[in-house]
């Protein structure tokens, strides 16, 4: 029996095409190729998954991985058997035919088989307090889901997603979450004072992610040309989510003169997804508030303003990198990605659960009460005739969006995406790039800065940082007084020229990085050595 269906993946930057398991395979049914007597098919499929692939044995050339199938007749489970094409392995942990190289579970028969604990019973099973590990121990309910196994057979770690974390945030109680400090609605659609929809200024952030530096200052110039003006006659503002590596610091010294957000990206920017989502509250902390030290000291930000953070890959890192930004004083995280809906939705703060599914971000969105605030990214619709269109998955950054190819079909995407908010309950509209993607194509500059005019000839949209969002939630005010608003009247309309013309050119290595010499751009003093995980602040490392 043939199965045609070919999936590409593009291995470790080479120009090679693997062909996955369901490209050219054969399945086989149980009943054709296995002697049934041999093998208990129902206790082999239990609570597994039909589209996970596992093998009956080790032995064998490991291209060959069965999975449970229950569409046999009389509704009787069987065995589906697919062999990867030749030349290719199977990896049981990443579910996909790879290079016999790349795959180095061939002595595993699946995935690890996580034991549960017992959470849901009829009648208590525990005495109160108590909750029950897999194997029927009772250990105290606050050691579940505290980052370390306290059950012998490891199981108070295994049920931690944000539905069934035993500690969990509670369900948002408007009564007790009330304003500027706390912000929650049950499907996170609520507008913040219960202000009529029409009333409310249509917020637009636009944010980027990476390093500031020669490649990229033309453009926020062009955009932010000191010209534009939202209606309260503020300069228009943006958010940069700042790298460290290849930054040029007196340049973001400078975007911070003109009323400009900084925040921080992290201070490696590792490229393995799972560095950030099974980082340790210590990982956090030298990222983050590392990043934050070396953009005070080199680009003299001393007015306590870096208070956001966003997740590398928007790979969330669970309660721990919540932990770390409320004790380190970061204010708000802008990584957790919000699925495409109807009605967008607001951000809210991390007291109560947060009201919507964790989208993405690997699963890993904090489940327990923080406070600090998620300016969520509301996926954006890319489809070119929304009217016609057939449904397609939203896109968290505009370079996400795949489909567009011309400055055309950006400004349908910009416009359409602008009415959902602007016609259903304002929540802000996030744009968020990655600089790159707007300089690949002149184009693409050129229509967003038609769309950023376009909406400046209203009177009701307003280009902000998202700190300015929140100094708007937190205060609540209607269109007709927000030309008074003071919170969005700092550094209203800035002029002059920069600190310096001429920063310093630290040439710089550090032993974290043998081999390499790094360029510091910097107003400030050059430091010893190039700053990094270890040293953030460039001036060697502690002798112990």
């Amino acid at each position: 029996m043939a199965v045609s269906m070919a999936r590409v993946i593009k291995l470790f930057g080479l120009l090679c095409l693997v062909v996955t398991i369901a490209a050219e395979v054969r399945v086989k049914r149980q009943d054709e190729d296995t002697d049934p007597d041999s093998i208990n098919v129902e206790e082999l499929c239990k609570d597994r998954p039909g589209d996970e692939y596992f093998r009956l044995s080790t032995d064998g050339d490991c291209r060959e991985v069965v999975r449970c199938d229950d569409a046999g007749e009389n509704g009787i489970t069987r065995l589906a058997t697919v062999r990867c094409p030749t030349g290719l392995y199977f990896d049981v942990l990443r579910q996909t035919c790879d290079w016999k190289t790349n795959v180095k579970s061939c002595d595993q028969l699946g995935k690890p088989r996580k034991v549960l604990p017992i959470l849901k019973t009829d009648e208590p099973i525990c005495p109160e307090g108590k909750l029950s590990c897999g194997n029927g121990e009772c250990i105290d309910k606050e050691l579940f889901c505290n980052g370390k196994p306290d059950c012998k057979d490891e199981s108070d770690e295994n049920a931690c997603t944000v539905e069934l974390d035993p500690n969990r945030a509670p369900d948002c109680d408007p009564t007790q979450c009330v304003l500027p400090d706390c912000f929650c609605s049950a499907d996170g659609t609520r507008i913040p004072g219960n202000i009529e929809p029409q009333q409310v200024p249509q917020m637009i952030t636009i944010t980027f992610n990476g390093a500031v530096n020669v490649d990229n200052i033309d453009l926020y110039e062009d955009i932010f040309n000191g010209q534009r003006q939202n209606p309260n006659g503020c300069q228009i503002r943006g958010t940069y989510f700042v790298s460290h590596k290849y930054t040029n610091y007196s340049a973001v010294q400078d975007l911070h003169r003109k009323g400009h957000e900084i925040s921080v990206f992290s201070l490696t920017h590792k490229d393995d997804p799972n560095y950030w989502t099974q980082g340790t509250y210590d990982d956090w902390l030298a990222e983050m508030a590392g990043a934050r030290l070396i953009v005070e000291r080199f680009a003299n930000i001393t007015d306590g303003s870096i208070i956001g953070v966003r997740a590398p890959y928007l790979r969330v890192g669970g309660n721990k990198q919540f932990e770390m930004m409320a004790d380190q004083f970061f204010v708000y995280d802008a990584s957790i990605t919000a699925s495409l809906g109807r009605v967008p939705i607001w951000p809210y703060t991390l007291y109560f659960r947060m009201p919507h599914k964790c989208n993405g971000n690997a699963h890993n969105c904090p489940s327990r009460s923080h406070p600090v605030w998620e300016m969520v990214m509301n996926e954006l619709d890319r489809r070119d005739d929304p009217t016609f269109d057939e449904s397609l998955p939203g896109c968290h950054m505009v370079d996400s969006c795949s489909n567009i190819q011309s400055g055309e079909q950006f400004g349908r995407l910009l416009r359409h995406n602008f009415n959902r908010h602007y016609n259903s309950n304002r929540a802000p509209l996030g744009l968020h790039f990655h600089a790159s993607w707007l300089k690949s194509k002149k184009e693409y500059r050129e229509e967003l800065i038609k769309f950023i005019e376009e909406m400046l000839g209203r009177n009701d949209v307003f280009f902000v940082t998202m700190l300015q969002v929140i100094q708007w939630m937190q205060n609540p005010t209607e269109l007709n007084a927000l030309r008074d608003f003071q919170e969005w009247k700092e550094k209203c309309d800035v002029k002059g020229q920069p600190y310096c013309s001429l920063p310093n050119a630290c040439p710089l290595t550090t032993r974290e990085l043998p081999g390499e010499t790094l360029r510091l751009f910097t107003c400030m003093e050059c430091p010893n050595n190039y700053p990094w995980i270890l040293d953030p602040t460039g001036d060697g490392f502690s002798k112990k």
